[in-house]
């Protein structure tokens, strides 16, 4: 996986769960008993956290103030992975509070987010973007993308490397030359001056899209629709339209987070190479799945026990693993290249994720499957390969990795167990699985069934000289 560099405001959210069960006597409003505390990074900060748990190398360029709430902040950042870079911030670090119960939220309560001056883009934070794989601008108004050393070097990287601005009303506009913009319904309606924006029909959103690209000269701006989707208008074509797929929920549905999760995806899928078009497409249904999940909050481990319910599309990883132990689950993690699915893998995967209560397969990338196995391989490319393993019922997640080993993959992730199939004699990883307390394990190996012996099956007919007629 190419490095992600995300650019943005980062904040701190703080949720209070408790129950309500009574009406003050003083006032008639609703008493939340004994409130438990969750704290998360926010903003560009839970984009970062997001990427980071997908299993890519992530770096936060954002504003961090010398304050407590600020302090907590980078530990929580630190914890999810994400490598920060920190913009001097003489303010406070904006702080949101949700009071909730059941899910429900009853009250916000926001600190900071007063006008203050925000220091230039140090020497590593230029290098880090010259760097990049893909640029993720998550702008939250708060500053940092109006900077103009930063804005320099924005400009600079969309020549040569995706960059994705996700905008705000409030904040900066994006420099020219990105190569997707991704504001949501409204926020589209108010930067083109319509002060109606639920009532924009697809030919009105269409219209809306076309202006901002215009404007902002951007490759294409998608604008997000929540459960309807997003449509993106690239060049002169007609729009794409990408439904969302149906939500499968089992408690109150929070999309918070959502945009986060939409503009992150499609930033790293950008980086690994896909078309405008396929990023587009599959951040829609990564977000859905976010959002069915329970959102920001389902992401980050709760105390007490975190919600979880099936969702359409791909799950981060980190995210799998973390609402496994909330549960007080077991996580099981397996690894490989799955280069032509087979029987053997599939016996294999189903052994070990009865091993526990969920299965990550840690995915050997393209470039790590050419340097293990040769310049033919792989046959299938690491999306399609993750796509089929995500069908089986018994994976619940997949993380893609660059390195020839799974170290560092592993390391990140920190399953309880790690299988591998018994045609794995010794597992050099076992070591660093039993540093945090996990357990390495090698399963049945289903003997005959070989990437390899299928692939020279499928050609020697040609090498024979008895190749098939085609069919008519």
């Amino acid at each position: 996986m190419r490095p992600l560099v995300i650019v943005g405001d980062a904040l701190l959210d703080r949720d209070l769960d408790g129950r309500v069960e009574r009406l003050s006597p003083d006032a008639p409003v609703p008493v939340v008993d004994r409130p438990v505390a969750t704290a998360r990074p926010g903003g560009a900060g839970l984009a970062a956290a997001l990427a980071a748990a997908d299993g890519r190398p992530v770096t936060l360029v954002t504003a961090l103030a010398r304050d407590e709430a600020g302090a907590e902040l980078h530990a929580l950042l630190d914890a999810a992975g994400v490598k920060v870079i920190g913009l001097a911030l003489e303010g406070a670090t904006v702080e949101k509070v949700r009071v909730r119960t059941g899910g429900r939220p009853l009250l916000r309560i926001d600190y900071g987010g007063e006008p203050a001056r925000i220091g230039p883009l140090p020497a590593a934070g230029a290098a880090c973007l010259q760097d990049a794989g893909a640029v993720l601008v998550s702008d939250y108004g708060g500053g940092a993308t109006a900077v103009p050393t930063v804005r320099a070097a924005l400009s600079e990287i969309a020549r040569h490397a995706p960059l994705v601005w996700d905008p705000h009303p409030r904040g900066a506009p994006p420099v020219a030359g990105a190569r997707l913009v991704t504001p949501n319904e409204a926020e589209a309606a108010r930067f083109c001056g319509d002060p109606s924006p639920s009532s924009g029909s697809l030919h009105a959103l269409t219209v809306r899209a076309q202006a901002l690209q215009r404007d902002w000269s951007a490759a294409g701006v998608s604008v997000t629709l929540g459960s309807r989707g997003a449509l993106l208008v690239a060049g002169d074509g007609a729009p794409l339209v990408a439904p969302a797929p149906p939500a499968a929920t089992t408690g109150p549905v929070d999309p918070c987070g959502a945009g986060d999760r939409y503009a992150s995806w499609a930033a790293a899928a950008l980086a690994d190479g896909a078309l405008l078009s396929a990023a587009v497409v599959e951040a829609v249904a990564v977000a859905s799945s976010f959002v069915s999940a329970g959102g920001a909050s389902a992401f980050w481990p709760q105390p007490g026990g975190a919600r979880d319910a099936a969702g359409e599309g791909p799950r981060p990883a980190g995210a799998v693993i973390a609402q496994c132990r909330a549960r007080g689950g077991t996580a099981v993690a397996t690894g490989g290249c799955f280069d032509l699915l087979h029987a053997g893998h599939v016996r294999m995967l189903q052994q070990a994720r009865r091993l526990g209560d969920c299965l990550v397969v840690c995915l050997n990338s393209d470039a790590s499957v050419r340097r293990l196995k040769g310049p033919g391989r792989p046959v299938v490319p690491e999306r399609d390969r993750a796509a089929v393993l995500l069908a089986l019922g018994c994976v619940d997640a997949v993380a893609v990795f660059d390195e020839d080993t799974p170290e560092v993959i592993l390391d990140r992730l920190r399953p309880d167990v790690w299988a591998k199939g018994g045609d794995w004699r010794d597992l050099p990883e076992a070591p660093l699985v039993a540093s945090w307390g996990g357990q390495a394990v090698v399963l049945p190996y289903l003997a005959g069934r070989s990437t390899t012996t299928l692939i020279q099956e499928a050609i020697r007919p040609w090498r024979t000289g008895q190749r098939p007629e085609p069919s008519s």
